[in-house]
């Protein structure tokens, strides 16, 4: 593996491999980091979430790409001490699996929303191993992980993950940072995206830390947030 940079960053430890960076954002969840070059948004830095507890853990989206996903596995594994139970592509799109070749040849199991694995197929990309349809709960260690769809918006297939014991969030691309734009709608169902962030806020009342697709993870303000901006007109 390339090399390893350890830093501080105030009290919370930023792991970086050569394409993949892994900041602590609770006691046992980290961000992961990893960039897509796109046409239309320039380099973009996308987010999903290793979950852990005692020696295993969880991640929500892969990496954009199977380089930076090996590098993430390692990085879980060496940094973390932590053997992954399973991956979650949270939609479709390549921010979410473009890695996800990765984590199969590793032997790491793969669930995915059922609307997920069709759309995968019909774009010849790597499909998840398992389809659920509205929830699925794992266990991580000794702690449930919850994986819910509640409705369309970014994709018709976006769910979100939380980890209720330390109250923590992953929207994934349907949950906006705060002041950040629509972004790309190609997939989008926009009539919807309000009503469905509405049914997360709902389903998560205790919620205390909110991770987005993209950008800096806040509080439920980042729901807040994403409700107005699609309940304005487009």
């Amino acid at each position: 593996m390339k090399r390893l940079l350890f830093l501080l960053f105030g009290y919370i430890p930023l792991v970086q491999a050569q394409d993949v960076l892994l900041k602590q954002l609770s006691e046992n969840t980290f961000i992961h980091t990893s960039f897509l070059q796109t046409n239309d948004f320039g380099h973009v830095p996308c987010n999903g979430l290793v979950v852990r507890n005692g020696s295993q853990a969880l991640i929500f989206d892969t990496p954009t790409d199977n380089q930076s996903a090996k590098q993430l596995i390692r990085l879980v594994q060496d940094s973390l001490h932590c053997t992954i139970v399973a991956v979650i592509p949270t939609h479709f799109h390549t921010d979410c699996l473009g890695g996800l070749q990765a984590f199969h040849e590793a032997g790491i199991m793969s669930y995915a929303n059922q609307l997920t694995l069709e759309f995968a197929k019909k774009s010849g990309v790597e499909v998840p191993k398992k389809g659920f349809r509205n929830s699925l709960t794992l266990v991580v260690g000794r702690e449930k992980v919850l994986i819910k769809f509640l409705g369309q918006g970014h994709t018709r297939d976006n769910v979100v993950g939380y980890f209720p014991s330390e109250q923590v969030l992953f929207g994934g691309c349907l949950i906006k940072e705060l002041g950040a734009s629509k972004g790309y709608l190609g997939d989008a169902n926009v009539k919807e995206w309000a009503s469905t962030v509405n049914q997360v806020k709902k389903a998560f009342r205790q919620v205390k830390i909110v991770v987005p697709g993209h950008g800096e993870a806040g509080d439920s303000r980042l729901l807040d947030y994403t409700q107005q901006l699609f309940t304005k007109q487009f």
